[in-house]
């Protein structure tokens, strides 16, 4: 069995840790208010890698790709929200769920994708508003048969051109519904998977068309409060590997000329590239931006997210920046190889342990060495902030939110694969 320290160690190592941040000036106690402040946005796709409800048992198409065959995965809307709910119980603070519209629930008919309505989300809109999760939501522009040459919005058949639009439109409607029932703004991303697998002979002709799509698609304007939209850029994807239509210039120039959010996900780069940096960059031209935190290795973008030092880098900007009311932070990566409710928790603790090691510097003192030219001490508060005792402040934080501490995660986690997951 995994064991976690006992809530008297592990308060006696929170009050050592304090002391120790107190000496550099910074307050664990008004960091770890701020963490719980926090929503991430779970992705619901990790639960049935990215199957939906709408063709079971169909290979996915369109870039998308979830391997391994580790038993359990949900097989139902029912199951996938018990997944979702073990999930929640085992991450500290309270978080949001990002649905794809391939998770409609449509009582066994078949309802096209340029038809689906809000009704067709009723049980996860009243699941959510339950459960006091928001809700974020994903038009859905693969694993279907006019999305079959790699090309949607920005296909020369104006038929399948519009079908996708009409797709689109209907998904901020959906949004729109989320956000009025359920008293939080909800997203609506749009990533498309046009691209050629070799070099093009014409890169202008699809941007243009995509362009025009995207006007099309948010014409009709939604109040803020209820529904924000945003574009997701990619380098490449499987079947795309020489042109994607939706670069991240592309969509960087988009949103910034129709002022809609931008979404980067840390897998859709170089593998060497961070998108830390561009944080400050794009949000100098963009009011808000959309995080999707994942893990790139090599050609694969979606990889359960660890403690790595890119995701410690993106937090810290996201705190040294000041953007934590500017930017939302959803996870995207779907590993079917592992328990799918680890995948979930571990990637979402560590998005978090991130977040709170950021907010434990001491951001003014930083500055002030900064901008005094003494990146000596600047260089060394840095190497020193390494060495504190911040997986006490972090122990300490789940234990006052009542989730397991540390390994005994797992047993929580093994109980419910054998009463639940097993039987599938």
């Amino acid at each position: 069995m995994n064991h976690s320290p006992s809530e008297k160690q592990i308060q006696d190592a929170y009050a050592l840790a304090q002391e120790r941040y107190a000496g550099l000036g910074v307050a664990t106690d008004r960091a770890i208010a701020a963490l719980a402040s926090i929503a991430l946005s779970l992705h619901c796709w990790q639960g049935d890698d990215v199957s939906g409800f709408e063709n079971r048992g169909e290979a996915l198409s369109g870039g998308i790709a979830a391997t391994g065959n580790y038993p359990g995965k949900a097989r139902n809307a029912g199951e996938l929200r018990g997944d979702l709910d073990q999930a929640y119980r085992l991450i500290p603070g309270q978080h949001r769920l990002n649905l794809h519209a391939l998770y409609a629930e449509t009582n066994g008919a078949r309802v096209e994708r340029n038809a689906l309505r809000p009704e067709h989300f009723a049980a996860w809109s009243e699941w959510a508003k339950a459960n006091h999760h928001g809700l974020d939501f994903n038009p859905s522009l693969f694993s279907h048969p006019n999305a079959a040459s790699g090309f949607t919005l920005a296909s020369y058949n104006k038929d399948i051109r519009n079908f996708w639009i009409e797709h689109c439109i209907a998904c901020r409607k959906i949004g729109e519904a989320f956000g009025r029932a359920l008293g939080t703004t909800c997203i609506t991303n749009i990533w498309i998977p046009d691209g050629l697998k070799d070099t093009p002979a014409n890169r202008r002709t699809p941007r243009e068309l995509l362009r025009n799509s995207l006007d099309t698609i948010l014409a009709e304007k939604i109040d803020p409060a209820f529904n924000l939209d945003a574009v997701e850029g990619k380098l490449f994807g499987l079947g795309s590997e020489s042109y994607v239509v939706g670069s991240h210039e592309f969509y960087l120039g988009y949103a910034i000329t129709n002022r809609v959010l931008l979404t980067l996900d840390s897998g859709h780069f170089h593998p060497t590239e961070t998108i830390a940096d561009k944080l400050s960059a794009v949000l100098m031209f963009v009011n808000e931006a959309l995080l999707h935190l994942s893990r790139g290795v090599r050609w694969d973008s979606d990889h359960v997210v660890t403690f790595s030092d890119d995701l410690q880098a993106i937090a810290q900007e996201l705190v040294r920046g000041g953007y934590l009311d500017r930017v939302h932070i959803g996870l995207d990566y779907f590993d079917a190889s592992i328990n799918r409710i680890a995948a979930w928790v571990i990637g979402a603790r560590n998005a978090l342990r991130a977040l709170l090691l950021a907010l434990l510097e001491p951001s003014d003192q930083l500055r002030l060495l900064e901008v005094t030219g003494d990146y000596t001490a600047r260089l060394a508060l840095l190497e020193e902030l390494k060495g504190l005792p911040f997986g006490a402040v972090w122990d300490y934080y789940c234990l006052r939110q009542g989730v397991p501490v540390g390994m005994a995660l797992m047993n929580e986690i093994k109980a419910y694969e054998d009463r639940e997951l097993a039987k599938r």
